[in-house]
């Protein structure tokens, strides 16, 4: 069946209210994203412990659909009044029927990192049987391995893990790299992330790659040191996070710290070099990763 799409854009005190309002009026989804996606303004949401986290984005981009038959515009409407804003410009796209499952699923091949480590997704089989094959779908959480962060931090566990390690994945969207380091030989491994969403996936996706990690919300991390810390998050929060993230790394262990702009890492090594020894960046298309020793 077809589906009509309408896309318009609002200021950040109305973007939630207006898309429960669009979903009152029987839209059958409303997803609010960044209007400035793509750009130099767009902004990375995130919200640490101990640290400000912006609600919503300063302008956000709702996409509606409706069903093929439906009047859009008074419905768009009704929905504005009850979100409390004038009527908002607005364009619609005709979507043609498809098969939504099997169109997404081919926009997702297996990932080679390395020459023994591949991503895979569920509904593929495995390239090469004899490596070492994450089972990682598409999801709410993100990391599915495509970001050349994630391609960094997954190549840095791949060439420096000994086997046996303690590894605590800070920020783990997905819980990719906690998954990758049992598979690589850690002795265990725990993840922690801000949203829930985010912590059911991860669990999902251990027990899907048949490994046991322990994921958590930041103030529910139990206490204790670990032989290696693992940040693949932004900037910012690495900045902010770094007594924490030092803390949590004992004395002769490791840190891995990724989520940067190339030039990031400078200012970012001078922070952290404050604890630790480290290495020279290691950059792939313009992001940087850093790892280093704690003295």
């Amino acid at each position: 069946m077809p589906y009509q799409q309408a896309t318009f854009a609002v200021g950040e005190r109305f973007a939630e209210a207006l898309s429960d309002a669009l979903m009152a009026e029987d839209a059958l989804s409303a997803a609010i994203e960044d209007a400035y996606a793509g750009t130099d303004e767009e902004q990375a949401l995130f919200g640490e412990p101990g640290m400000p986290a912006e609600p919503v984005w300063q302008r956000s981009k709702i996409i509606a659909l409706f069903d093929e038959t439906a009047d859009i515009e008074p419905l768009i409407r009704a929905a504005a009044e009850t979100a409390g804003i004038e009527m908002p410009d607005y364009q619609v796209e005709l979507l043609p029927e498809q098969d939504w499952v099997r169109l997404t699923q081919s926009q997702f091949e297996p990932i080679q990192i390395s020459d023994r480590l591949w991503i895979t997704p569920s509904w593929h089989e495995a390239p090469d049987t004899a490596a070492v094959n994450l089972q990682l779908d598409p999801g709410l959480a993100f990391g599915t391995g495509s970001h050349p962060t994630t391609h960094l931090c997954l190549q840095w566990l791949d060439n420096h893990l000994q086997g046996g390690e303690r590894v605590l994945d800070y920020g783990c969207g997905s819980g990719i790299l906690a998954i990758a380091a049992l598979k690589l030989g850690a002795g265990s491994a725990v993840g922690v992330d801000i949203d829930p969403q985010a912590i059911a996936a991860s669990n999902d996706n251990a027990a899907q790659n048949r490994v046991r990690a322990e994921f958590y919300l930041p103030d529910a991390l139990p206490e204790g040191e670990f032989d290696l810390v693992v940040a693949n998050i932004l900037a910012n929060p690495l900045r902010l996070l770094a007594d924490m993230l030092a803390g949590r790394t004992r004395r002769g262990g490791r840190i891995v710290l990724s989520g940067l702009l190339e030039e990031q890492a400078a200012e970012l090594g001078g922070i952290y070099s404050r604890w630790f020894d480290l290495a020279p960046a290691v950059t792939d298309n313009g992001w940087a990763c850093l790892s280093g020793v704690k003295r």
